[in-house]
């Protein structure tokens, strides 16, 4: 057969392409991308064919009801809210699909109902599933268009769903930061959530809602659904990969990532990037809308309001500093453990810290930083280290002997029991206003961690704080060997 005749005509590359479509909704968005978002260029993660996997799934009746919590950014509300009903009318030939989108800002769900309405009337869609999808011309707007077929997606503020039925209920983002903050708010949201979605879909055994949002709160819509295991597929992906949080579904997903820290979406977040937005974000958005663990913003076992901030400790009692200790390169390129040292004074029954370190180094940098701190704090200030760290026992032992000529121990209690129950007794003492802090610019850092414990990524600053309080109020016990005693 000549060469010339195998040569494939536009028809033929249409036809390749439609059918490709038909087959994956990840294919329809790459190819559907530079009509949505012509100035930006296509970067593909694998989050994205797993949420498209799961929307698949809803498409072909094997679930009804999904839950999808990932960080901002990751094409959450283009995915669900754009490009999966032009996929449902068109590729998968269903225009009389009946769609109703909602978020907590109309503007935004009006924002999202006119970009698939322009991808449906552009050019490329229409050449290739024109034949499939026409809008009816008088019912053609922002906030809602019809097919022909008497299909339709309509955009509505969350709040406002009396009146609307659907095939497809898509929940994008039902609160707001602001709504997550008012209790009468949140409620709010809640409330129309557990009374009135329900009831608004169009065949309850088959219509399908897809909540899909960043946690905000422990008293979500996210958190409400998991509360009351109300039976939704749960898609959750972190940021930052928790190897005992790794999420799996009942369509056979599991998040596939294996190392501790590994990125979601390096491609567009890469580590860098992460770690400058965590610093701008704090403690508190990063555990709930990075890592999708939200604890309360007043504290979880610690609130702020407990923790009273004084220019300085009153003379005489007892002084100690107590290591976390840990080495960067241990985790290097994900998100590595900070060694902390935290100084704690007892003047009666008050519990004063008066100064925090906390950085990321090496072996060596460890060691300088220990010395130096020792140094400041003076002879008076006893240092107790962990008996064992990642690297094993040998090291504190190293530190000690360094140390000489201050009271230096390893002090097995330290790492003994789980993290929770270390910091109980410091955060009874603390909500009785026992514990107070001394002012300087360690101060919110401190907080920040403290205040989300135990949902926050680290807790270095915890473990000294309990440890502190904890060998504050034991007996005086003989050093270990390798301890330099009261040289």
């Amino acid at each position: 057969m000549p060469a010339a005749s195998l040569k494939l005509t536009r028809a033929d590359w249409q036809a390749i392409e439609r059918e490709a479509c038909r087959r994956s909704l990840a294919e329809f968005v790459r190819c559907a991308w530079p009509v949505v978002e012509p100035g930006q260029p296509y970067v593909h993660g694998w989050h994205i064919d797993a949420i498209a996997e799961h929307l698949e799934a809803i498409s072909r009746g094997e679930i009804t009801r999904l839950l999808i919590n990932v960080p901002p950014g990751t094409m959450k509300s283009l995915l669900t809210a754009v490009f999966w009903p032009a996929w449902e009318m068109g590729p998968l030939g269903r225009p009389h699909t009946r769609i109703v989108a909602a978020s907590h800002s109309e503007a935004l769900a009006i924002r999202d109902n006119r970009r698939c309405r322009n991808l449906i009337k552009s050019e490329w869609y229409q050449e290739l599933w024109g034949d499939v999808v026409q809008l009816v011309s008088d019912q053609n707007e922002k906030k809602k268009f019809e097919t022909t077929a008497t299909g339709f997606r309509q955009s509505i503020a969350f709040t406002g769903t009396t009146g609307v039925r659907g095939d497809r209920f898509v929940i994008d983002d039902p609160m707001s930061v602001d709504d997550a903050a008012s209790d009468m708010r949140r409620e709010a949201v809640n409330t129309t959530f557990t009374e009135a979605i329900t009831t608004r879909l169009n065949n309850p055994d088959r219509s399908a809602i897809v909540v899909i949002m960043q946690r905000l709160h422990e008293r979500d819509v996210s958190g409400l659904i998991l509360d009351r295991d109300l039976g939704y597929d749960h898609l959750m992906l972190p940021m930052e990969y928790e190897p005992d949080r790794a999420c799996s579904t009942s369509i056979g997903f599991k998040d596939p990532r294996t190392q501790d820290g590994e990125l979601l979406f390096p491609e567009r977040f890469p580590r860098e990037v992460v770690e400058r937005d965590k610093r701008v974000m704090g403690s508190y958005a990063t555990a709930g809308q990075f890592q999708q663990r939200p604890a309360p913003r007043e504290g979880g076992m610690f609130k702020r309001s407990w923790f009273e901030i004084v220019s300085a400790a009153p003379a005489g009692g007892k002084s100690m500093r107590i290591w976390d200790l840990a080495l960067t390169q241990a985790r290097q390129g994900n998100d590595p453990d900070y060694t902390a040292g935290l100084r704690m004074k007892k003047v009666g029954g008050i519990y004063y810290v008066e100064h925090v370190v906390r950085d990321r180094l090496s072996p060596d940098g460890v060691e300088r930083l220990i010395q130096n701190t020792a140094s400041q704090d003076g002879r008076d200030v006893a240092q107790r280290l962990p008996a064992e760290v990642a690297t094993g026992g040998a090291w504190p032992q190293r530190i000690v002997k360094l140390l000489a000529g201050y009271d230096a121990r390893i002090d097995r209690d330290l790492t003994k029991g789980k993290k929770d129950w270390r910091a109980t007794p410091v955060s009874a003492q603390a909500e009785a206003g026992n514990v107070k802090l001394v002012k300087g610019s360690w101060n919110d850092p401190f907080l920040d961690e403290v205040c989300v414990f135990p949902a926050g990524t680290h807790d270095d600053q915890v473990d000294v704080l309990s440890g502190a309080f904890n060998a504050l109020t034991k007996p005086d016990t003989p050093p270990l060997s390798g301890s330099s005693g009261w040289n």
